[in-house]
């Protein structure tokens, strides 16, 4: 058998860089060669890999880590010895997110990260403290070391004394927070206070980008300023003394607990998400207010809520990504185009109540660069084809429901269906291949998507 061309390495790299996880296994054990070039840093610059039961791992697995420069891990519960191992083999991480424990644990479990001289970004998800997560002793080590702050569906003995904390690590960019509830009963969770909540905002200068669990609901709805802190150094009712936000996530937002004022001080906000918990009727919609006083925003995602038709009209035009996770109806599409007429990357759900949204997208948005459509309980169909009519558009992700693949896979029918596949390749040749189409999820970023975020499996 004759081995592969002979090519310059970075031409394989570049060529290897369009497989999948998967693919790159498959191809790097074909031969000595391959392998080499398989494991060549470029190629897992940002990968993160999933580790458990460290003492199953061969010197070889090691090797192979530290030959591809790996420098983000996620890991599950780890015994006193596979964190030695861990600083041991992997010295050099970067990022550590530790997930589903599954245990309770103690203050000093996680000590061991101040051995990693190069941490930046850590996250904990799905687990239990006794004590407190951060301790006094890392929380000092770790102060100006710490970009990235993810922490969700963790149960704390305070949260009031963990925003403390967190309030002291002062170079965070990437701070994600979705509280749980404090001891071992099912209590009501409650928004962090105001007071602690603006300290956190004061002291975090340098934050850009803020996920907040919205889950407690007090009997009152929050204060007006309760995202405006006061500049201590210029006191004032017009003074704003928190960080210059580009990016607000709001995570399980009932539409009563903020005011229709929430926001007004944040003007340097280009992306604003909100994943509803739930609504109620007689309540205004925030979303009308808020959105006019954001003129300069970017990108628009919203999840649940209210119709769309409450706020389409107030969609500012600065908006060139927008996200809706709603029921959407054809009208709705032709009272959202004139709004935005910038538009660039659409991601939208696909129902009965849609109609032929496929047909109409090319006339109502032809600046399309990326379309994302989520289909529930039907398949792409022949209107499929309109969309090679956007002459800019590069990429379309094509996205079921989880149930459906399972039940058509069970009978047969895997995702996409030859009549789907047949489409695709089918609009891939009226684009001349200028159109790549995505029929599968694209890979989860362990540390910035929790549970409470990833529309994934």
């Amino acid at each position: 058998m004759e081995g592969p061309p002979h090519l310059p390495p970075e031409l394989w790299v570049l060529a290897f860089s369009y497989l999948s996880t998967e693919e790159k296994h498959t191809v790097r054990s074909c031969s000595r060669h391959l392998k080499k070039l398989a494991d060549h840093p470029a190629l897992w610059k940002d990968y993160t890999v999933v580790l458990s039961e460290l003492r199953r791992y061969t010197y070889g697995f090691w090797h192979t880590l530290c030959h591809r420069k790996l420098t983000r891990v996620a890991v599950r519960h780890l015994r006193r010895k596979e964190w030695r191992r861990l600083v041991k083999f992997l010295p050099s991480l970067t990022a550590i997110v530790f997930m589903d424990g599954g245990r309770q644990y103690k203050e000093k479990y996680l000590d061991n990260l101040s051995r990693f001289p190069y941490l930046r970004e850590l996250g904990v998800r799905n687990a239990t403290w006794d004590e407190a997560l951060l301790g006094r002793g890392l929380t000092q080590q770790l102060r100006e070391r710490l970009t990235h702050l993810s922490v969700c569906n963790v149960r704390l003995p305070s949260t009031v004394e963990f925003i403390l904390t967190v309030s002291e690590l002062v170079n965070l960019r990437f701070l994600l927070f979705h509280q749980q509830g404090e001891g071992y009963g099912l209590d009501t969770v409650r928004p962090v206070p105001r007071s602690d909540f603006h300290r956190l905002l004061v002291n975090l200068k340098k934050l850009r980008h803020l996920s907040w669990g919205m889950k407690g609901e007090p009997p009152e709805p929050l204060p007006d300023d309760y995202f405006s802190p006061q500049d201590p150094n210029q006191p004032g009712p017009s003074s704003y003394g928190g960080p210059a936000l580009t990016s607000l996530e709001l995570v399980d937002y009932p539409e009563t607990l903020l005011p229709e004022n929430a926001l007004r001080s944040l003007t340097s906000l280009r992306s604003l998400s909100v994943r509803y918990r739930y609504i109620r009727d007689g309540v205004d919609c925030r979303l009308k207010t808020w959105l006019s006083s954001l003129q300069q925003l970017e990108s628009l995602t919203i999840i649940g809520g209210n119709s769309l038709a409450t706020y389409t009209t107030l969609i500012p035009p600065s908006v060139t990504r927008l996200t809706l996770r709603v029921a959407i109806t054809l009208k709705d599409m032709d009272s959202i185009a004139p709004k935005v007429p910038g538009l660039e990357h659409l991601d939208i759900e696909q129902n009965r109540s849609s109609g032929s949204l496929c047909r109409r997208i090319p006339m109502l948005f032809p600046q399309l660069r990326t379309l994302r459509i989520r289909f529930f309980r039907r398949e792409p169909e022949k209107d499929l084809l309109s969309l090679q009519k956007l002459r800019h558009l590069v990429q379309l992700e094509l996205l079921v429901e989880r149930s459906f693949i399972l039940r058509d896979y069970l009978n047969g029918h895997p995702w996409p269906s030859p009549g789907v596949q047949e489409l695709i390749n089918e609009l891939r040749e009226l684009s001349e291949n200028r159109i790549t189409v995505i029929t599968a999820m694209r890979q989860r970023s362990l540390l910035r998507e929790c549970d409470c975020l990833w529309e994934g499996d």
